[in-house]
């Protein structure tokens, strides 16, 4: 299992394996050292956030999501040429292809857990599908709450 998270002293991003028996996480770069909380990690369950205090986790596909927006875009480019030049039937094979790879990378790729509150990604585990899917209500409780703590910390100066 590995998770991938933004170390909160140096803002790096960091890349790091873990298992249950573990105790904490060290950033490469500046080696500060995160204590994982006791029950964190529940065989080769995450059950919260190593990271943050968040017990709040939902499931993903591991995908680059500018990947996907890129492949989309070549796909319409392509298609609205193939369309200015009077070619229906490439116009739709073009579209089609398109779909079908995006599909076909849907079903190939695996899912991650990720964390509202810091972004932490988290690779290997298992029952990741009880997390459930992308709640936008828990985002925004956690944007709500970051735009509250920036806006303290900055009367607070």
């Amino acid at each position: 299992m590995n998770v991938t998270y933004r170390c909160p002293n140096c803002q790096k991003s960091v890349r790091a394996g873990f298992t249950a028996e573990s105790t904490q996480l060290v950033c490469p770069h500046c080696a500060q050292q995160i204590h994982i909380p006791a029950g964190a990690v529940a065989g080769e369950r995450v059950e919260r956030c190593l990271v943050c205090p968040s017990t709040d986790l939902f499931a993903r596909k591991d995908f680059p999501q500018q990947l996907g927006v890129g492949l989309v875009i070549v796909g319409f480019v392509a298609s609205s040429i193939a369309w200015a030049y009077y070619q229906v039937f490439w116009t739709f094979a073009i579209l089609f292809f398109t779909a079908l790879v995006d599909l076909v990378l849907y079903l190939v790729m695996g899912e991650s857990l990720t964390c509202y509150r810091c972004h932490a990604q988290y690779r290997g585990t298992k029952d990741i599908e009880r997390h459930g899917a992308f709640d936008l209500d828990t985002h925004e409780r956690y944007r709500q709450m970051a735009a509250r703590m920036k806006e303290q910390t900055a009367v607070s100066k």
